[in-house]
């Protein structure tokens, strides 16, 4: 009875670890390490975004987001324990202007148990289409599918469309079929915001009262202002 019990404590506290490590998995699992690559990596994923042909919904509907999340390398791992995370750059669009403010920076993890094997590495762009998303994410930290509502965007002929506060759209090859964000917690980097302009910021600091700029990032903001021209 007392081996049965220790089996099950230890157990628990492996599945406990295993949810540790993965909700951190954001900050780990990835080889990007300085916030000048991350804007440089998420310019590449945008771009090769807007040249898939199969990105008709995205390329017709990013002119029309509060705010665009861009995660260069989503990275899903698993044995057993499983789990995913990486670091995005966000931008909002001014209501009136139409201009895209300088990148504020996020991570964004989830994890989960189960049978996995494999490894996947994903880009994913988060489009934020209502108030309510836009306040989410302006938030010390919040959930995908919790407190905003979050849909795959279309992709390809003929796919269907559903409408969220958050639509999520994936580029991916490996192991796993798709990258699923429901439940994925998303936070600031504040750090990284500090380290790339200079100064300590916050998220809305960057990206709504639009305090401090970095001419680093224009080629990245250049590059979505086009996109939503179109």
């Amino acid at each position: 009875m007392k081996t049965s019990l220790i089996r099950v404590t230890l157990l628990s506290l492996v599945v406990i670890a295993a949810a540790w490590t993965a909700a951190s998995s954001a900050d780990a699992a990835e080889d990007i390490s300085k916030p000048e690559e991350l804007v440089n990596a998420s310019l590449a994923t945008f771009n090769n975004f807007t040249a898939d042909p199969q990105m008709t919904w995205f390329n017709a509907n990013v002119g029309a987001a509060k705010a665009i999340v861009i995660y260069p390398r989503i990275i899903r791992a698993g044995f057993i324990f499983g789990g995913s995370g990486g670091s995005g750059v966000m931008l909002q669009r001014d209501e009136k202007s139409g201009a895209w403010s300088y990148p504020a920076f996020f991570t964004m993890g989830s994890g989960s148990f189960g049978f996995q094997a494999g490894v996947d590495v994903a880009q994913v762009i988060l489009l934020v289409m209502t108030e309510k998303g836009m306040d989410a994410l302006l938030s010390t930290n919040f959930k995908l599918g919790t407190d905003a509502s979050v849909a795959a965007g279309p992709v390809g002929a003929g796919a269907k469309l559903q409408t969220a506060d958050v639509m999520a759209i994936s580029r991916t090859k490996g192991v796993f079929g798709g990258v699923s964000v429901e439940g994925a917690v998303i936070k600031p980097r504040d750090k990284w915001n500090s380290a790339y302009y200079g100064k300590e910021v916050r998220a809305v600091d960057i990206a709504v009262k639009r305090n401090v700029s970095n001419p680093a990032a224009d080629p990245l903001r250049a590059a979505i202002a086009k996109a939503s021209a179109k």
